[in-house]
């Protein structure tokens, strides 16, 4: 079987950041861990309808104790905030609820390109299938759209019993160029589920994503 290592924890400190930046001693670390996990599990659910790319949270020392800022990655904000920002005070106060002693800040990030970001992508697939469509249909529009937002390449993998078969199989399709192993590439992974008539499907997709245009100084400072 071949080794796999995960893209994106493979481009942490390279060309990625944490999700979860914070510092904390021995008696702290697994309460801060645990509450982390919990807000995720619990933001997640509540924003499905607001297309929820990733969560990252900060922890900061202040004079009262700590500060956490939560940032959320969405594609729709406006779900998030609700009208006149009555369901972003409820998830605060839910929020607050779990960070005991912790003063809480939630910030709403717009995720400009949807098309870019593979966590989407693959949950756009995984709603495809939920909702009866064809596997390789499902796959082909995505790939379509990602190349047209700009990608330089993406892939995708369905497993599980692809067309109510008996036995459960694994179809993918690829196009464009998609380095891997070239670590100053920034490629996008995702990983999502499919809840079918049949069992569940897993849906993964690679996305290898256009590098940011360089200004004109850069580009004289590299000709030198």
């Amino acid at each position: 079987m071949g080794q796999k290592v995960r893209p994106v924890g493979m481009r942490v400190g390279i060309n990625r950041d944490w999700h979860s930046r914070w510092f904390a001693n021995n008696q702290d670390f697994h309460k801060f861990l645990l509450e982390d996990v919990k807000v995720r599990k619990y933001l997640t659910k509540e924003l499905k309808d607001a297309l929820v790319s990733h969560i990252e949270i900060e922890r900061r020392k202040n004079d009262k104790g700590h500060e956490v800022v939560v940032m959320m990655f969405v594609a729709r904000p406006g779900v998030v905030i609700g009208q006149d920002g009555a369901n972003i005070n409820r998830l605060k106060k839910e929020v607050a609820k779990m960070l005991k002693g912790s003063q809480v800040r939630l910030d709403v990030v717009e995720v400009k390109n949807p098309d870019l970001d593979a966590q989407l992508v693959a949950q756009w697939i995984a709603t495809e299938l939920e909702n009866r469509a064809s596997f390789r249909t499902a796959q082909k529009k995505a790939i379509q759209r990602v190349r047209k937002a700009g990608a330089k390449g993406c892939k995708t993998l369905i497993s599980g019993r692809l067309g109510g078969a008996d036995i459960a199989r694994s179809e993918g399709y690829k196009e464009g160029t998609i380095a891997l192993s070239t670590l100053r590439t920034n490629v996008d992974f995702a990983h999502a589920e499919a809840v079918t008539a049949y069992g569940r499907d897993g849906v993964k997709v690679w996305i290898s994503k256009p590098e940011p245009k360089k200004s004109a100084e850069e580009t004289v400072k590299e000709g030198r």
